[in-house]
């Protein structure tokens, strides 16, 4: 059937022309990535409850979505965090391979039926529900190095002119600045003029909304149908109050006598933040750190390059002094390992040509499987393509390790035809037809077999299986592609290429004394190879004993090599993750952060470090006593310690900064986990809160586990500890003076923990008004 192809060359040459289109085409299109996608769907949820305490959004809120959400359909399990920040984060993770728009729909549908339940103030603070790629894309410096410019112009600025812009690019999930330096009037109440004056919160507020409003009087001279009107006018009104100077002549009390108290007798108002929160900086400056996500499915080198020309595009514009470093970048190292795997897969091709030049001896038969294995490797990508597979490093594993494979197939046709021409003194054309009725079944046959070898891996589940399916889909294809190719281009480079053997003396060139005395030497060790075969087959004990002994040395060596589930590699990156005793204000986890900083920039092959007090990585969580550290390391060419030496030296130099230092690299698979090593919860199942109880066995097992000499950089983000005072309250008292203890509650939520009303547009943005007592 085969020789048809024969009569068709042209047919041939298309088929795999076609191919390499094909798989062209799917090169430029397919997504690329470190590893395959296996980190699970997750649904973040983030809840803002200001002023309360971890136990407060606990038993008001958590509690309440939890069990809404509990049984979600494809949920596999939920974490919750929360600070005494007044913040708390649910993320729901779900089987692999739900769809996170759908997964987000079912959640939002059961947080909105339980919504009526929870606080007023978490209603008006709003839930906040997004799918997330849990692996973060880029991390991104916004700093000045004028001191006039503070992190809260750097915020707003990026918030402003630089977030909508990156938000529009495709594949960017969320752009995001960490802190809350967004613009807010800020009114701060002076209580002491305020018991002066007998004006309470309530007076305060109660002026606030009469006064900051928005108007929309209507329109005079309206067509009413009665009297005809020339001339219609649009009645406005200035509306809310946008200004600190507007805000202070607010009218809290006046009296017929024309005396009158404004809001800024009794309180000092400016432009501030809506939180003071993070503190940000860059090698000692005040910076905006602005962290970007990816989409699912999106191409992560395409993103970043677009994201860089953006930000390149933007720089002239910046104000001057202001500048930008990308201090992450996934990019760096996916494309230093995926230039790397190109190179050996490059390698690999060049060795399997010399391998074939060498032990065939002509040039013309080198040609024709070195054309076969391109065809055979770029078509692979339409299949992975067709499977929804990305360009990754277990991708390129497989077409490496698909070289060898499939030139194999192209080299049989081809000795074949050889083995004909030689033997019976008969052109390429005719021996190439006579080999392709006699082997066509043999190719077919070896296909199948090894194609069997790899298809049931495709049906393997869990995050390893995701790995093998991208494998074994790629090796299958490549070698079924070889296949076709070595039964319709080969045979047709053999037909046209090869030439007829020459009988008789003919002169040898050197480089054929070369290949005469290899084969001789070569044939020999075949000989010899075969005789020693020979006689251990013959004895059966010697091959049961070498058999034995192997299977025993296999089962020492799996045993006594550590086993992990994909290696850490050098990525040019490390997180250090600060804990101040809890307390600890927020100030002084930012000096610890400063410290830690200018130590890490002193450590040979470091290249910036970046800071965030307020903010650990690890939960993405907030808290006056945590912090990190973003440690940029020199390019790998640029530096002589790897960075397990750079860590171990800044555990050295760390030491005795007053706080919990720990120092990890990114994880190894992106999105599957935060930081290298690993993480688990402890769950109390028991019906009680006692959170104190519960910490000290969460001591207990931490300290069981630093007595392994496996296991290092031990921490735990639960603490119990955390310092509070709690109000007393003599209801019987309060009610025999009226008091009202609801009113006193708010009024302290206002004056401690602030709040806000209304808003202002500014810059083309919103605003909140935020009324809270001085410091």
């Amino acid at each position: 059937m085969f020789n048809r192809i024969l009569h068709r060359p042209v047919f041939a040459v298309v088929i795999s022309v076609v191919i390499l289109f094909v798989g062209s085409l799917a090169i430029k299109q397919l997504p690329i990535s470190q590893f395959p996608q296996i980190a699970p769907t997750t649904v973040s949820i983030f809840i803002a409850y200001p002023g309360s305490s971890a136990d407060v959004l606990v038993k008001s809120t958590l509690i309440t979505l939890e069990n809404a959400i509990n049984g979600v359909q494809g949920m596999r399990y939920m974490t919750t965090d929360a600070t005494s920040a007044g913040e708390a984060t649910l993320n729901v993770i779900f089987e692999p391979g739900t769809d996170p728009n759908m997964a987000t729909i079912q959640v939002k549908t059961r947080v909105d039926q339980v919504m009526p339940l929870l606080p007023d103030l978490v209603q008006r603070e709003g839930v906040i529900i997004t799918p997330i790629q849990p692996s973060m894309l880029m991390y991104v410096n916004l700093y000045a190095d004028n001191e006039q410019l503070d992190e809260k112009f750097l915020f707003n600025y990026a918030t402003v002119s630089m977030i909508p812009e990156i938000q529009r690019i495709k594949g960017v999930a969320r752009a995001k600045i960490l802190g809350s330096r967004r613009y807010a009037m800020r009114v701060w109440l002076n209580p002491d003029r305020m018991r002066a004056y007998k004006i309470s919160v309530e007076d305060v507020m109660e002026a606030m909304q009469e006064q900051s409003i928005l108007g929309r009087p209507g329109r005079i001279g309206q067509s009413s149908g009665i009297e005809a009107q020339s001339l219609e006018y649009v009645l406005t009104y200035k509306g809310r109050f946008n200004t600190a100077e507007e805000y202070e002549s607010i009218i809290i009390r006046a009296n017929s006598e024309g005396e009158s108290i404004t809001l800024g007798d009794i309180s000092k108002i400016e432009l501030g933040s809506e939180f003071f929160d993070i503190y940000s900086n860059l090698d000692g400056h005040p910076s905006a750190a602005i962290v970007l996500k990816q989409n699912y499915g999106s191409n992560g080198s395409e993103v970043i390059q677009e994201v860089k020309d953006l930000l390149e595009e933007m720089r002239p514009n910046f104000p001057p002094g202001v500048d930008y470093k990308i201090s992450y970048d996934v990019s760096q190292f996916l494309d230093a390992s995926i230039e790397k795997v190109i190179h050996t897969l490059g390698e690999a091709f060049v060795l399997v040509a010399i391998v074939v030049f060498v032990f065939l001896g002509d040039w013309r038969s080198t040609l024709i499987p070195t054309l076969a294995v391109p065809v055979s490797l770029v078509g692979a990508f339409f299949c992975m393509q067709m499977f929804g597979l990305s360009i990754n490093l277990i991708t390129l594993f497989a077409l490496v390790l698909a070289i060898g494979i499939v030139v194999d197939d192209a080299i049989v046709v081809v000795e074949a035809v050889h083995e004909k021409m030689h033997a019976k003194n008969i052109g390429p054309y005719k021996a190439t037809q006579q080999v392709l009725h006699e082997i066509s079944g043999a190719i077919i046959a070896i296909t199948m077999v090894m194609t069997a070898v790899f298809v049931p891996l495709i049906f393997m589940t869990g995050p390893v299986g995701v790995f093998y399916r991208q494998f074994s889909i790629t090796m299958a294809s490549s070698i079924v592609l070889s296949c076709i190719v070595a039964l319709t281009l080969t045979p047709v480079l053999c037909a046209m290429i090869l030439k007829k053997p020459e009988h008789g003396k003919k002169k040898k060139s050197p480089l054929t004394k070369a290949f005469d005395g290899f084969n001789r030497v070569f044939d020999r060790f075949t000989g010899r190879y075969a005789g020693l075969l020979q006689k251990i087959v013959s004895k059966r004990m010697i091959t049961v004993t070498i058999l034995v002994g192997f299977c025993a040395g296999v089962y020492f060596v799996n045993n006594s090599l550590p086993a992990g589930f994909i290696p850490g590699e050098d990525q040019g990156t490390i997180y250090a993750i600060i804990q101040t005793p809890p307390g600890s204000t927020l100030e002084r986890t930012n000096q610890v952060a400063q410290q830690l900083q200018k130590i890490a920039e002193e450590v040979d092959g470091v290249e910036s470090v970046s800071s965030l007090a307020g903010y650990e990585i690890m939960t993405e969580g907030r808290g006056s006593n945590a912090g990190t550290c973003l440690i940029n390391l020199k390019n790998w060419s640029e530096r002589e310690h790897s960075v397990k030496e750079i860590m171990e030296e800044l555990e050295e130099e760390s030491k005795g900064l007053g706080a919990i230092i720990e120092f990890f690299e990114p994880p190894a698979v992106p999105g599957f986990g935060s930081s290298g090593g690993f993480s688990l919860r402890l769950l109390d199942k028991n019906t009680s809160t006692d959170y104190a109880e519960f910490d000290k066995t969460n001591q207990k097992f931490l300290d069981d586990l630093g007595k392994r000499p496996e296991l290092t950089g031990l921490f735990t983000f639960f603490a119990a500890n955390y310092p509070q005072y709690e109000l007393v309250i003599d209801n019987k008292a309060a009610m025999q003076k009226g008091v009202s203890i609801g009113k006193a509650m708010e009024n302290l939520n206002i004056l401690i923990g602030s709040t806000y009303e209304q808003g202002f547009i500014r810059f083309g943005r919103f605003f909140k008004v935020y009324v809270q007592s001085a410091p």
